[in-house]
């Protein structure tokens, strides 16, 4: 048995890559190019159609419910998009979920499942309040940066460990992202409660507040910070590594076939090692803009459910970086517009989650129905 050169298994590996991450075969995709529309925009514009026919049957639910879904949405928009400052906590909820789903869809390259951007956003804030309090008498630009690198380095490591015991031990990446969540969290609780607890503060768990210098400015006199800025940014240069560069194009090798990636010379365990640490690092960065831009103290609850949300952005934008952004932004929309559906609609607080669960099935549902009228 004879085995075709390394060169030509990477390329033919890079087609398998191109359709695990844009699920459309070569003869479709070059019949959509002569609409003259890019990539992602025909992804938004699946997005788009799925989630109106989401909210048409969420609709549906409200009325068996005996709300009106018309009322009930019409309260949703006025709450979300009624003022500039409530479109700016778009913003806010957003920036930390646009690096959640970003620390889900470099793994995916690589054709792993990072669930953990949960417990990767706690640890990144915990690392950084660590140093803040260590740390109290530096000059406040000084330490933010030293903040930004130990969450990074913190979200990495925690993330690292995840595709170290896929390699050892094969244990599967899904399982224990998940698992580690719970771990970090159970973490940031000792020590709000015990050690880091704010001793002159209310009696709450949480830690002393950061220094006014050491937080992330402000975008003019909202409460949108530079952090929305630093997320798009990211969002934009993952996107040309990913489709730019060679490190970009081994990982698509890995996440075709990590077999055949291996035997045309690829360090496999390597490229999934720093995969998965480099999602973990923004994922620890987030953990940091929600500390640094928003709360300024660890407590019970911090980012609690914002891993998860990124988890479902990054599903729902099939995992291209661009579109992951605004998957990231619409998710943010839908959590803010559901404490409507609480306060003014008086329907149960879990039912915003309902919504989500229909916006990504829908999705799912109508790529996985256009892939099949092509095949």
């Amino acid at each position: 048995m004879t085995t075709a050169p390394p060169r030509a298994d990477a390329e033919a590996l890079h087609g398998v890559d191109e359709s695990v991450n844009a699920p459309l075969p070569p003869a479709p995709e070059a019949s959509e190019e002569r609409t003259g529309l890019p990539s992602w925009a025909r992804t938004t514009g699946r997005v788009v159609v799925a989630v109106v026919g989401a909210l048409a049957l969420f609709g549906l639910i409200t009325a068996l419910k005996g709300v009106n879904p018309f009322t009930a949405y019409a309260d949703m928009f006025g709450s979300t998009f009624s003022s500039p400052s409530k479109i700016g906590e778009i913003f806010v909820r957003g920036t930390p979920i646009i690096l959640a789903a970003l620390a889900v869809a470099i793994p995916a390259r690589a054709g792993l499942v990072n669930v953990g951007g949960e417990g990767q956003l706690v640890i990144g804030g915990v690392a950084a309040a660590g140093v803040a309090l260590a740390l109290p008498d530096l000059p406040g630009s000084v330490l933010l940066v030293l903040m930004i690198v130990a969450a990074m380095v913190a979200g990495a490591l925690w993330a690292a460990v995840a595709a170290l015991l896929r390699l050892w031990v094969n244990i599967n990446e899904s399982v224990t992202t998940l698992l580690m969540n719970y771990i970090a969290v159970d973490v940031m609780l000792f020590l709000i409660y015990d050690p880091w607890k704010d001793k002159a503060g209310s009696g709450q768990p949480a830690t002393p507040a950061l220094p006014v210098g050491a937080r992330l400015s402000l975008l003019g006199s909202s409460r949108v910070h530079i952090g929305i800025i630093i997320a798009l940014v990211i969002t934009v240069i993952v996107a040309l590594v990913l489709s730019r560069t060679s490190w970009g194009f081994r990982l698509g090798v890995v996440g075709g076939n990590a077999e055949a990636a291996r035997r045309a010379g690829l360090r496999v365990g390597l490229l999934l090692v720093t995969a998965m640490a480099v999602g973990g690092a923004l994922a620890g960065l987030g953990g940091l803009t929600q500390l640094a831009g928003t709360e300024f103290k660890l407590r019970p609850g911090f980012l609690l459910g914002y891993g998860y949300i990124g988890f479902l952005a990054s599903w729902l934008a099939r995992h291209k970086p661009l579109p992951v952004a605004g998957a990231a932004l619409l998710l943010s929309a839908i959590t803010i517009g559901g404490d409507s559906l609480q306060l003014d609609s008086k329907l149960p607080a879990a039912t915003v989650n309902i919504l989500m669960a229909l916006v990504l099935l829908a999705v799912f549902g109508f790529s996985a129905s256009r892939k099949a009228v092509r095949s």
